[in-house]
Formats: C-alpha cells, sequence, structure tokens
C-alpha cells in the first residue's frame, strides 16, 4: 500500500428531510447560483422547497437552468459570468452527477481569470474555487462527494475529466426519496457506473490493501443485491439508501487511497460513444467483462478468483473455473439482470471507423492500470466488445 493523505471535506446530510439543511448555506454570504437541469426538480416538487427554504434563510437566489446530461462547457461559462457579474458568493448543484460537475467548473472558472475550458485541459491551474453545494437526485457517479468532474465540447468532440481538490463539495444532501421518481434505465445505468467505480478501484490494489480491497468487496456485493430491487421497486427506501451511500464510497478514496487507481474502462467508456452526448454508463457493461478478459492471465487469475469467491460467492480450490464463472456472472448481471446493453453495436457503434478517435483518446487511460495495455490490446477490447 502506497502513502496518502486521505481528507474529505464534504458535509454529508443522509436521509428524509435534510433538504432542510439548504438553510445552513446562509453561513457562506448572501448570494447563490442555483443549478438544475430540465424540469424534473420543478415537477417533482424538489425546485419549491429549495427555493423557499434558501428564501427563509434570506438568501438572494440566481439560476443557471438546463445544464446537459454531459454538461456542455458552453453552459459552464454561462455559469461563470453569471457568477462574475452578479458577484457570487457560492453554488448549489439540484440534480444528479453530470449537474454536481458543471457547477464545480463554475465554481473553479468564477475563480479564475481565463478561460474555463483551460481548467479542463489542464487541471494543475484549478487552485481555488467558490463553496459548492448539492442536493443529489440520482446514485451513480459519486460527484456529491469526489474531486472530479466530466466536460463536453462540442465543437471539438472532445469529454474530458478533469479534477481539484477545492472541487470537493462543502455540503451535500443525500435524500433517497428523491430517487425514487428515476427511471428503472436510468437507475440501473447509475448502478453500473458506481460497479465500475468500484472495479477500477479493486483490481488496482495490490495484496497490502486488504482493508480497501474487503470494502471493495462489499460495496459490490451491495450493488449486486440492491441494483436489481431498485428498478423492479421504485419506492424502496432501503435498496434506494444502499445504492446512493455506494455510489459515494466508491469515488470519494475510501476504498482508493494507498491503491493508485487508474480508470481505465471509464475513461475508454468516455471515448467509445460515437456521438459524444450519450451516457458514458452505457458503455461500461459493455467495455468491462472484454476488458476482463482480455488482461486474464496466470498472472492476474488470482485476482479474478478471488474476486469471484469474495464478491459471487463461487467455491471451489481450481482459479481457473473461479475466474471464468467470475467474468461470466459480471457480464451476465450487467446484461440480462440490469437490462444494460451487450454490444457496443447496441450503442450505435456498427463497425470500426470510429476506432482510430476512440482509441486515441482512450490509449492514456491505460498508463499504470492493473494490466498496462497498448494501443493494439484496446483495439483488441474493443473488437470484442463490438
Amino acid at each position: 500500500m502506497y502513502n496518502f493523505t486521505f481528507h474529505v471535506p464534504t458535509t454529508i446530510h443522509f436521509g428524509k428531510g435534510q433538504i432542510s439543511h439548504l438553510a445552513d448555506l446562509a453561513g457562506y454570504g448572501k448570494k447563490v447560483l442555483l443549478c438544475y437541469g430540465g424540469g424534473s426538480i420543478k415537477r417533482n416538487g424538489i425546485y419549491d422547497q429549495a427555493t423557499k427554504i434558501l428564501s427563509d434563510a434570506g438568501l438572494e437566489i440566481f439560476e443557471l437552468s438546463g445544464i446537459e446530461p454531459n454538461p456542455r462547457i458552453q453552459t459552464v461559462r454561462h455559469g461563470v459570468e453569471l457568477c462574475r457579474k452578479e458577484s457570487i458568493d457560492m453554488v448549489l448543484a439540484i440534480g444528479d452527477g453530470s449537474t454536481i460537475d458543471c457547477v464545480k467548473v463554475v465554481a473553479a472558472g468564477a475563480k479564475y481569470d481565463g478561460d474555463a475550458w483551460d481548467l479542463v485541459i489542464h487541471p494543475e491551474l484549478i487552485k481555488d474555487a467558490l463553496p459548492i453545494f448539492s442536493a443529489l437526485t440520482l446514485a451513480a457517479t459519486g460527484s456529491e462527494m469526489d474531486a472530479f468532474a466530466v466536460i463536453l465540447d462540442m465543437t471539438k468532440n472532445e469529454k474530458w475529466d478533469t479534477a481539484g481538490e477545492c472541487l470537493k463539495p462543502t455540503m451535500s444532501v443525500l435524500d433517497p426519496t428523491y430517487t425514487f421518481s428515476v427511471p428503472a434505465r436510468q437507475t440501473a445505468a447509475g448502478m453500473t457506473d458506481m460497479m465500475s467505480h468500484a472495479f477500477e478501484n479493486y483490481f488496482s490494489m495490490d495484496d497490502g490493501a486488504y482493508v480497501q480491497k474487503r470494502m471493495a468487496e462489499a460495496l459490490l456485493k451491495t450493488m449486486i443485491h440492491s441494483g436489481p430491487i431498485a428498478p423492479e421497486k421504485p419506492d424502496d427506501y432501503d435498496a434506494r439508501v444502499n445504492l446512493m451511500w455506494s455510489a459515494s464510497h466508491t469515488i470519494n478514496s475510501l476504498v482508493g487511497e494507498g491503491c493508485a487507481p487508474v480508470w481505465s474502462c471509464t475513461r475508454w467508456s468516455m471515448s467509445s460513444l460515437p456521438s459524444m452526448t450519450s451516457p458514458t454508463a452505457r458503455a461500461l457493461p459493455i467495455l468491462t467483462p472484454a476488458w476482463m478478459e482480455h488482461v486474464l492471465s496466470e498472472k492476474t487469475e488470482k485476482q479474478f478468483a478471488i474476486y469471484g469467491r469474495n464478491v459471487w460467492g463461487l467455491t471451489g480450490t481450481d482459479d481457473a473455473p473461479v475466474t471464468r464463472e467470475a467474468i461470466a456472472r459480471t457480464r451476465q448481471f450487467f446484461t440480462e439482470t440490469m437490462h444494460m446493453p451487450a454490444t457496443l453495436h447496441e450503442v450505435g457503434i456498427t463497425d470500426e471507423k470510429h476506432f482510430d478517435v476512440m482509441i486515441q483518446k482512450a490509449a492514456d487511460g491505460s498508463k499504470g492500470s492493473f494490466v498496462p495495455l497498448t494501443k493494439e490490446d484496446i483495439v483488441e477490447i474493443y473488437r470484442a466488445a463490438k
């Protein structure tokens, strides 16, 4: 296990009715930029709840609405402009991970003299940000408790991730009842996203990271248990609770510190779709099992066998059949249980004409990973997933 510094400054208010803590924002200034996506938070009443609490606390509310499922840099720039024009003191995202990602870069852009896209391409330029707050409506990316953001520039057809310690939210409200109205397909995609985060931490760990390994396995088992329940029973509070809390912990550094995780499959999924506006999570259930099969060898077999025994409850002393069954169970869970796409063909990639661009964008994502891969390896993974 590597040396590390564990720091999660985010205060979490978890459970029913915790949105009342938005009143705490009054301690950070007078002007808040309320950011959200489409009209869902108005239809389900969260918008009215939030604005009343903020107004009653004496806050002046400004709004940035229409944030895209994959936030565009143009929207970020508009948010930065509002912050500067109105002397905004803090930003509040109500929505999913994309909304929170947008708000993070808005908050950093408001403290930066140049263009906000600089902060996406060069994370080292992120030095400061306005206080960031969130109220989560979808369990998936873990943005409510991490330092990362993913932003899209359609003019360049580029989608990149950035990160900075100051991008970790100051406070996040996690009320599982806000996810009751999330459609089954989005619930399943969110669960796929959080499983991928757990995998990329888990398979980056050496044997010395025993604590992190066991925590990652517990999170994966929780997702496998609760994941199928939530789409079938949308108002099952226990299922929603466990998925929401698992999503936060898969990427808030709890299971990643000391392990130097590399986000290979996540990075590849960002570049694997012909339309950059497609949800990243749609590619993860396709690429993850293909990656597992490609990196399987005598050297890696033991780790996959441990995964099979500790997560899927497989038995047998011979690692080889346990490993094959573990990978098969993973693919089956994604496609048959969670009804996610099984091939790249299903997400619009019907030939190899996009491969050159996809590989160029994905190649850096394999450096330092569980099994370092060449561009040729990535081609074979894409072909196996096609």
